[in-house]
């Protein structure tokens, strides 16, 4: 049984205090186990009008194409297996459907021209949650008494953050900073940011609109309101708590709770943590935010390796990177073994950027457990989200750098103990009167070689 099968749903939207009309649209539909929050934009209502058309088209979308979501969530079988990259793919065509009728009915109507919306979906699939977003309404986990904020903002406020152009004081005097940089329906295609997290029992989501999330300073501030045992409560206070600190805006929460689990779900609670701490504990990873960290676990593939089992072969051509999740493999050059890696180290980095033969042999010690990750989930990664890419490549560089010290410092090493195994001709000189047989018939009775059958002192 899915986990979209065992959650309630508690929804609310409210004018505000300032504004004559709302705006905003959300869409609860438990069946699909689609969720979704739409704060539109635009003068004489056609916000409102933009908001609408995008939640109808993509409700109409998903639910035309539900058999390619129910095959996933079953996990069909063959060479037509639907992948979590194809439900991403339906929700993002979704959202561009909805932008191209929105655009074409303002290019029709000059009093709607220019009007678009946000947009911020939740489609709940087996163990699996599908995002998909644009603009500035926001989706926030809470996971065992923590919030965090999952979705990023697509603001002029956040761009300029990200890109570091100005100070925080600064940022705070520029006019329309919280101007949203992307919408559905302004033009004809919109960027659309998907995810894929992990979802377990007990989790709670909020989607909200900014006439909500603009009066919350940090995410801690809505743990109380998610901790509330009556969710209908909890969302009339969140209105609330919006509209005692001034209600500007039109105020639109959803809040989706997941309910209990199996046994199954306990034990994959126990590797999903897991494989979060190995991820952040690498140093390719370890400077990411937890939403930074959520897009790299949604590439992040785990595969069992029995014992003995070939993990990558010396001279083939790789595309991955591997981190050992549990138990232990051997690497080895030839006969020779190098190096044995526990939980936490990695190896095949070099694969991330480009295809090269692999330089060692690496099998399963015993029977283990290993993140995957392939180069061109990580091109992707870096494609889209350009300031998790500026982090990943300065990560990526250091430790580059650590390698080629650790190179440097074994070739001294080795060339060290070269030079030390060529001063036996220093210390025991061959004289011109000995040739080579000689000196090798030549030794003492303790062994020892001897120049001109004279033993060292």
């Amino acid at each position: 049984m899915g986990l979209e099968e065992n959650i309630e749903v508690f929804a609310a939207t409210d004018v505000g205090r300032v504004r004559d009309h709302n705006e905003d649209n959300f869409l609860v539909d438990k069946k699909l186990a689609l969720f979704v929050v739409a704060d539109g934009m635009g003068g004489h209502a056609a916000g409102e009008v933009a908001s609408a058309l995008a939640v109808r088209t993509v409700h109409k979308k998903v639910e035309d194409d539900w058999q390619l979501v129910d095959d996933y969530q079953k996990g069909v079988s063959g060479a037509g297996r639907v992948t979590a990259r194809e439900v991403l793919n339906l929700l993002e065509f979704a959202v561009q459907q909805a932008c191209i009728q929105i655009h074409e009915q303002a290019q029709g109507d000059t009093a709607k021209r220019g009007m678009g919306t946000t947009f911020t979906a939740l489609l709940i699939s087996g163990t699996k949650g599908f995002i998909a977003h644009v603009g500035d309404s926001r989706i926030y986990m809470m996971r065992g008494g923590k919030v965090q904020q999952i979705t990023e903002d697509h603001t002029v406020f956040n761009e300029l953050i990200k890109r570091g152009k100005l100070t925080k004081d600064q940022i705070d005097r520029v006019v329309n900073k919280n101007a949203i940089t992307r919408a559905v329906g302004v033009y004809e295609r919109v960027d659309v940011d998907t995810l894929l997290i992990d979802l377990l029992p007990g989790d709670q989501f909020l989607l909200a609109s900014d006439g909500l999330h603009g009066y919350v300073d940090s995410p801690d501030v809505l743990a109380p309101y998610l901790a509330e045992l009556d969710g209908n409560a909890a969302v009339g206070g969140l209105i609330g708590f919006a509209n005692e600190a001034g209600g500007k805006d039109n105020i639109t929460t959803v809040v989706v709770r997941l309910g209990e689990g199996t046994k199954e779900d306990t034990e994959r609670a126990k590797k999903l943590a897991l494989k979060r701490e190995v991820l952040h504990r690498m140093p390719l990873f370890a400077r990411l935010s937890e939403r930074e960290l959520l897009r790299v676990m949604q590439v992040a593939e785990v595969r069992a390796y029995q014992g003995g089992a070939l993990v990558i072969n010396e001279g083939d051509k790789g595309d991955e990177l591997f981190i050992v999740l549990s138990g232990s493999v051997q690497i080895s050059r030839g006969e020779a073994i190098l190096t044995k890696l526990g939980p936490g180290e990695h190896f095949g980095e070099m694969a991330l950027i480009r295809s090269v033969p692999r330089s060692a042999t690496v099998h399963a010690e015993g029977d283990c457990e290993l993140i995957v990750i392939r180069r061109a989930d990580f091109f992707e990664i870096l494609r889209k989200e350009h300031e998790l890419a500026v982090k990943l490549l300065w990560q990526f560089l250091g430790v580059l750098a650590e390698r080629l010290d650790q190179t440097s410092k074994d070739l001294k090493v080795a060339k060290a103990e070269l030079i030390a195994e060529d001063m036996t001709d220093e210390i025991f000189p061959i004289g011109p009167e000995d040739d080579e047989d000689d000196v090798d018939r030549k030794t003492d009775p303790r062994g020892y070689p001897t120049a001109g059958g004279r033993s060292p002192q």
